[in-house]
Order: structure tokens, then C-alpha cells, then sequence
């Protein structure tokens, strides 16, 4: 998830740069004059095209960042429904577990579901970013609440279409020898077979299973992102701690605002991966969840509040390098779009 910025930059400003007078609008700070004052601004970078930038930031971005989903997804499975101290830990925290994941499935196992991780990164986040951006763009985010409001629905959107992506990463990543495995093993052949054996079995709604636990999950983590990242790089730059156009202020910003999405986002996290790696029976039926309620209802019953929040720790690591990959190379991008805009004009 990155920060969403519309207006054009002016040709100083650095792309991580924070001071209020060079600053593009912000999508927590519009005040009065912008809701009540003159016109709307005009977009930068043309909608389709800026769909097609934030896919492939986040892309980029997730090429660096795929190892701790992989863990996360092993971590969140591990000892499902089970109690504390019932399991054996194959997993034990982010680090031991990419040691783990490394020695056993080697470098590529690492990469499990990259390119599947790709196709859903291009198609969630450029449905989410193109969405929030066309919302700024209108001045939605201009009044109170409208940030939030059009993050959770641009995220909602963006999650339900790329549904399918994710259950079929989800099932990937999970993958892995007997050895270390956790969960239920799909033993999928790769991408392609993954898709055309759920068709087979489960037809076209199968590839949304688990879609009512991605949605909420990709609302909450995206206006909670939205609402946090660019607030917390103004406080940074605010406490004049380092250089306001240091990349350490959007790094620090980035950290701040990561703790704050994997605290509200991982319980949905969790659940979201249970659903969409749960086995299914004979009636195309969840053999251990009916849904997004009794999901949390039996995590917490068999595995406590601390239940819901297993693989935090690679959730917040990956969120920090995340946001700032995936916000730099956007918002390179879009300014380089912007030059070549003005240079052949």
C-alpha cells in the first residue's frame, strides 16, 4: 500500500520531500479551502495510465518483499486450531523462519507464488491506487473522513478482483516438504495448474473463496495506511529529526505507520489466509470455516486473541520496505510521466 499524492509536484521538490510549501495535496490535510474554495484540481497523469504506475510499482516493490509473505503465510498456518504448546513450532519468528524456508526449499522456495504475488499486486494495488486516485482527483478525500472512506472502498474494490490471484498464492507459499509443512497442502503443480484444477472442481465461484475475509482485510489495512502514512511523514519532517527531503523521513513515516496497519490489519490477515487455504469437501463446503465469523470464533476459542495475531512480526517487516518501494517507484514514475507530459507539449 502507498501513500497517494495527486497534484503535480513542482520540478524541485524531491520525491520524498515533506515541507508544506512544496507539497502535493496530501490525503489526510485538505482543510476548509479545499472542500468550500475554488475548483477541482486537475489530474496530473491520465486515470488508465496511472493504474498501469501503480501496478507496477507495487510489482517492483513486492519482487523484494514476496520472502516475508511466504513466512507470513507459514506462520499464520502453523498450529491451526490448535492450542499453544500442542504443535510442534517449525516456525519461530520471521528470521528463523526465512533460515528455515532457505535451508529447506532453497533460494527459489523463498519465492514461492512470485509471479502469482506479481498478477495480484498489479491487478489489487492498480485497481486500489487508480480508484483512490480518481476519488482525489473528483475531491472526495477533501472532506472530513473522505480519505479513509475512499481508501476502504478503493481497497475493497481492489481486493475482490484480485481475489482469485491471492487464494492461489496463498496456496503456493503453503506449499513446501513434509517436513516443515503447516496447514492444509494443496500440492498444486505450479500457477496455471493451481487456477485450472479450482475451475475444475469448485467452477467459477471457487476462485472467490475466501473473498469475504480479503476484503474486509484489504479496507481495514488500507485506510488505516491511507489515513497514517502521509500524517506520520509530516510529523517526522515536522520534528525536523533528519532532512525533510531525506529518504529517512518517508522510511520513518513508513515504520510509524507500518505499527499502526499490522496491529488493525493482522487479525484480518490471518483469518483471510485460513479461509483461503482451508480444504473443501465434496459440496464445494469449507471443511473448517463457514466464513469470516466462525473463523475468528474458532481461532480464538482453540487458539486464543494471540491467535490472530500470529506472523505480525513479518507482517510489520514487510510493510515498512513495502510502502516506501512501492511509494518511491510510484511516485518516480508518475513524475517522470508528468516531465515527458511537459516536454512534448
Amino acid at each position: 500500500m502507498t501513500d497517494v499524492q495527486l497534484l503535480k509536484p513542482s520540478p524541485e521538490e524531491s520525491v520524498f520531500g515533506a515541507q508544506p510549501s512544496h507539497r502535493m495535496a496530501s490525503t489526510v490535510s485538505a482543510g476548509p479551502r479545499t472542500v468550500l474554495g475554488a475548483s477541482r484540481p486537475p489530474m496530473a497523469v491520465w486515470p488508465p495510465l496511472d493504474f498501469a504506475l501503480g501496478a507496477f510499482a507495487c510489482c517492483a516493490a513486492c519482487v523484494f518483499t514476496n520472502p516475508l509473505e511466504v513466512v507470513k503465510t507459514r506462520l499464520q498456518l502453523q498450529g491451526e486450531l490448535l492450542a499453544r504448546g500442542s504443535y510442534q513450532r517449525h516456525y519461530r519468528g520471521a528470521l528463523q523462519a526465512l533460515w528455515v524456508v532457505g535451508r529447506t526449499d532453497g533460494l527459489r522456495g523463498l519465492q514461492k507464488g512470485l509471479s502469482v504475488g506479481l498478477m495480484y499486486q498489479g491487478v489489487m494495488n492498480g485497481v486500489r491506487l487508480g480508484s483512490y486516485s480518481y476519488c482525489e482527483a473528483l475531491g472526495v478525500t477533501s472532506f472530513h473522513g473522505g480519505s479513509l472512506l475512499s481508501g476502504a472502498v478503493a481497497g475493497a474494490l481492489g481486493a475482490f478482483i484480485a481475489s482469485p490471484a491471492y487464494l492461489v498464492k496463498t496456496h503456493l507459499q503453503a506449499q513446501t516438504v513434509e517436513a516443515i509443512a503447516v496447514g492444509h497442502q494443496h500440492n498444486h503443480l505450479g500457477v496455471s495448474d493451481a487456477f485450472v484444477t479450482i475451475y475444475r472442481r469448485d467452477g467459477l465461484i471457487g476462485l472467490w473463496r475466501g473473498v469475504n475475509g480479503a476484503v474486509p482485510r484489504v479496507m481495514v489495512g488500507s485506510a488505516a495506511q491511507l489515513a497514517t502514512f502521509t500524517s506520520a511523514k509530516e510529523w517526522v519532517s515536522h520534528s525536523q529529526w533528519v532532512s525533510p527531503n531525506s529518504w529517512l523521513t518517508a522510511l520513518t513515516a513508513a515504520m510509524i505507520s507500518g505499527v499502526a496497519v499490522a496491529i488493525s490489519m493482522t487479525p484480518f490477515d490471518v483469518i483471510s489466509t485460513r479461509l483461503y487455504n482451508q480444504p473443501v469437501d465434496e459440496f464445494r463446503r469449507g471443511r473448517l470455516y463457514q466464513g469470516f465469523s466462525d473463523c475468528m470464533l474458532k481461532v480464538c476459542q482453540a487458539e486464543g486473541l494471540r491467535g490472530l495475531y500470529k506472523g505480525m512480526g513479518p507482517v510489520f517487516l514487510r510493510l515498512a520496505p513495502h510502502t516506501v518501494l512501492s511509494m518511491l517507484f510510484w511516485d518516480l514514475l508518475r513524475q517522470q510521466t508528468v516531465k515527458d507530459k511537459q516536454g512534448g507539449s
